[in-house]
């Protein structure tokens, strides 16, 4: 039901824009992704990464505006990049470079505000 959708979406929203929120969505959602093994498995788990990217990448309605949304939820994205066990990193690496591909896209001031200097800045320094 559409109530039914929207309450999702809501109480979603509100989780990602939490701390550790992010984690915590891409967390629930890819569980029990990565066990198994062959191509089926690694196209299931590719999947779950696309959605789970598109899902972060979309403001939600109840967000007041698209700059808080990515000021709240990019660093969370970025957080996704340092996870330190190898087989969750795997599929939450997946996940951020998703989204930061998709917010690029969709969004390249934000994105390279919020998303892509923060990435580059140790870079930035070494080369300066």
């Amino acid at each position: 039901p559409a109530w039914l959708r929207r309450l999702c979406g809501q109480l979603l929203s509100e989780r990602l824009m939490r701390p550790s929120g992010v984690q915590a969505v891409v967390r629930g959602i890819m569980e029990g992704t990565g066990g198994g093994s062959g191509a089926e498995a690694a196209a299931v788990d590719w999947r779950k990464c696309d959605m789970v990217a598109k899902i972060l990448a979309s403001c939600p309605q109840q967000c007041l505006s698209l700059e808080d949304y990515y000021r709240l939820v990019c660093p969370q994205i970025l957080d996704l990049l340092r996870i330190p066990d190898k087989l969750t990193a795997r599929q939450f690496q997946r996940v951020a470079t998703t989204t930061l591909l998709t917010m690029a896209k969709e969004h390249p001031q934000l994105a390279e505000r919020h998303l892509l200097q923060p990435l580059l800045a140790p870079l930035l320094r070494c080369s300066e």
